[in-house]
């Protein structure tokens, strides 16, 4: 989910960003679902939890198992605190992998995950120990479905003296782009956004990669190299690919009608069992996505504003309401972050940090200024995929190395759209600078993370 996907869900906002806090400076640390998923979990960078991808052998579930990752998740942290823990939804793709479907990782008490990926209908659940098949009913659209079973809990969990922690992962708005019924007529005059990177014209200073890719103008569906996001796209005409991209981003706004509305279903439910004022609700995502911004036609991977930046809001307990928070924040921050509010420990592998002094009113006086952006190419990457690489971002800088041999540079502050790379053209002493920085950040490790992460 992009962060301006955000000004879609009008419930959301009133909800959690006008009663909470909102991270204007949300990232994540690899732009693909389960290097960031993993990162959630672990509140790890992608170098160190090694789940580099979305499959196997290089990534996915059967790599986050095989490192013995479960064994240590917030959730087993959590649970044994005390706490009731509960996932609804996506885990890590390719769950169950070789696994019996009926198989629930360490440190969830209960547990209702989708097997395998797919579409919206005709779906598998995993509910606690029993697999459970939905159909193609309007009643089984898989939102309002995970929305229902995280409902249920709440009430449940109602009842009982222990604290809880849900991890509620909707696939909404991932592809395939199928909105609920209710909502296939909403936004018809919406279009994607037309920024200036949009359809970049010139590219003579992007790395190979992307002085491959054809104007979108010139391509079709067909011939464009699209990430398996987009299935379910109406893949077999030839529409031309802007067409095709306004399609998918109103197919997607209207997929987020329904993450709204399980937002503020949840809402009134905790507010029904007493228990709104006493939790915590963090919304967020684990990537950004591309609508055509430098002939990207969809997608994420890419070390570009657009797949990296996420929307983060909370509200809970002692959150002032109305604010924005302008310092950067990683979904590696999320589970120490958790952590703390629940107050516990992390282990000394952990390589983020948390975000509650912002949550309690009282931001830290010193805080990175810097992170490390990175994305490794493995073999079954789709065709024009960004090759591996490693990045700085800075407040102003974003450096980038391709394991190709290409560079980037760019000043945020007087080139937000990364228009122009400056890597050719810029002091050495500069460059010099961003790539050290980079070069600590590419090895480091727990407390060597948050070090390389702030002022030299």
């Amino acid at each position: 989910m992009r962060v301006d996907d955000f000004e879609y869900m009008p419930q959301t906002q009133q909800l959690l960003s006008e009663q909470g806090v909102t991270f204007g400076e949300a990232f994540v640390t690899t732009s693909l679902c389960c290097p960031s998923r993993a990162s959630i979990l672990r509140g790890q960078y992608t170098h160190n939890h090694r789940v580099l991808t979305n499959t196997k052998p290089e990534g996915g579930f059967e790599k986050f198992r095989s490192m013995g990752h479960e064994d240590s998740t917030i959730a087993t942290w959590l649970q044994s605190a005390g706490y009731q823990t509960v996932l609804v939804g996506k885990y890590l793709n390719g769950y169950p992998g070789r696994e019996d479907k009926t198989y629930v990782p360490p440190g969830w008490d209960e547990w209702y995950a989708r097997l395998s990926q797919g579409g919206y209908y005709d779906y598998q659940l995993n509910e606690n120990g029993t697999v459970v098949s939905y159909g193609n009913a309007e009643e089984d659209y898989y939102t309002d479905v995970l929305a229902s079973e995280a409902n249920n809990y709440v009430r449940r969990a109602a009842g009982s003296s222990s604290p809880f922690f849900m991890y509620l992962a909707p696939a909404t708005p991932h592809g395939p782009f199928t909105p609920a019924p209710r909502h296939e007529n909403e936004y018809s005059d919406v279009s994607a956004p037309r920024p200036p990177s949009f359809d970049e014209p010139d590219v003579d200073d992007k790395p190979e990669w992307v002085r491959d890719l054809p104007r979108l103008e010139d391509s079709v569906k067909e011939t464009t190299g699209i990430e398996e996001d987009t299935a379910g796209t109406d893949e077999e005409s030839p529409v031309g690919t802007e067409e095709m991209i306004d399609n998918a981003y109103r197919n997607r706004l209207r997929m987020l009608l329904s993450l709204d509305e399980m937002v503020a279903g949840l809402v009134d439910e905790l507010r029904a069992a007493g228990e709104l004022d006493n939790t915590y609700i963090f919304f967020t995502s684990d990537n950004g996505y591309h609508f055509g911004e430098h002939r990207i036609n969809l997608g994420k991977r890419t070390v570009y504003e657009e797949a990296i930046r996420i929307p983060l809001a909370v509200r809970g307990p002692g959150v002032p309401s109305g604010q924005t928070a302008n310092q950067m924040a990683l979904n590696i921050d999320f589970a120490p972050t958790f952590a703390e509010l629940a107050g516990i420990s992390v282990p000394a592998f952990v390589d983020g940090r948390s975000l509650a002094p912002f949550l309690e009113g009282a931001p830290p006086d010193t805080w990175r200024s810097a992170f490390l952006l990175e994305h490794y190419s493995g073999g079954n990457a789709p065709q024009r995929s960004a090759p591996t690489y490693a990045a700085l971002r800075t407040g102003t800088y974003k450096y980038v190395e391709y394991a190709s041999g290409d560079e980037e540079l760019y000043d945020l502050s007087s080139d937000p759209y990364e228009l122009e790379s400056l890597h050719t053209s810029a002091d050495p002493a500069l460059v010099e600078t961003l790539k050290s920085r980079l070069e600590d950040l590419k090895t480091c490790s727990g407390e060597s993370c948050r070090e390389a992460e702030d002022d030299p």
